[in-house]
């Protein structure tokens, strides 16, 4: 495997800073599990799925997991696959490490990092056969839309990291960020956009909290399936 990394990239964060409030089983989850399922991107220099999981598989990466649900329903769904979580909010981090622990799932791991940095930072080429990407804020506002996570230079840095054949799954209700990352993703030639049911990865997504916020506004949803030949 190919262990080379970009350097650092500047780029705009994807999100702002707002901790939240832990609750009580949040923090502790946080401080108890953090050893058992947490990786600390600031002792890694070049990620290796094999520090970190009892067995080998494929790797799939999801990006912005929040409460979790999501993540936990498709490692169970495949314990055959390796999942790695990426958020920024640790209260979020605390109830999915408590879930871990709860349901005996061992094919999960997580970071709190913001994935771009991650990517960019601390992963070889070629290391993950799948990345999802689901309801990442749409920052509606034109004077926002640079803070949108899924746009040109993100799509070519996961390109980098992703396999031949991996897959990209991204999926919003905020139609015009749809059009958004359609329109971002076609810059980057090497992925070619499947039909829905086509995914090779054969994962169903679970309904996310915001995906029921969305339908409860009248959004429509959209999934977007990609397969990198590269």
């Amino acid at each position: 495997m190919n262990k080379q990394v970009s350097p650092p990239l500047r780029t705009n964060r994807s999100f702002v800073i707002r901790e939240g409030r832990f609750t009580d089983g949040q923090r502790k989850a946080f401080k108890q599990l953090w050893p058992k399922y947490g990786i600390d991107v600031e002792q890694i220099d070049v990620f290796s799925p094999d520090e970190y999981f009892n067995k080998p598989g494929p790797l799939l990466l999801d990006v912005g997991f929040g409460s979790g649900d999501s993540l936990l329903s498709l490692a169970q769904q495949r314990p055959d696959i390796n999942f790695l979580g990426v958020e920024v909010y640790r209260p979020g981090i605390g109830a999915v490490l408590r879930k871990l622990e709860q349901h005996d799932i061992n094919n999960v791991r997580v970071m709190n990092v913001d994935a771009m940095r991650l990517i960019t930072s601390n992963m070889p080429a070629d290391l993950l056969a799948g990345v999802m990407v689901w309801f990442p804020d749409p920052w509606p506002k034109k004077r926002h839309h640079k803070r949108r996570l899924v746009q040109e230079n993100f799509i070519s840095q996961l390109s980098r990291v992703m396999q031949s054949q991996a897959i990209l799954h991204l999926a919003s209700d905020w139609q015009p960020y749809v059009e958004f990352m359609q329109t971002h993703v076609a810059k980057v030639q090497s992925f070619v956009q499947l039909k829905t049911n086509q995914n090779p990865l054969k994962l169903e997504r679970p309904t996310t909290r915001f995906e029921q916020r969305g339908l409860r506004k009248g959004h429509q949803v959209s999934d977007l399936i990609y397969q990198l030949n590269k």
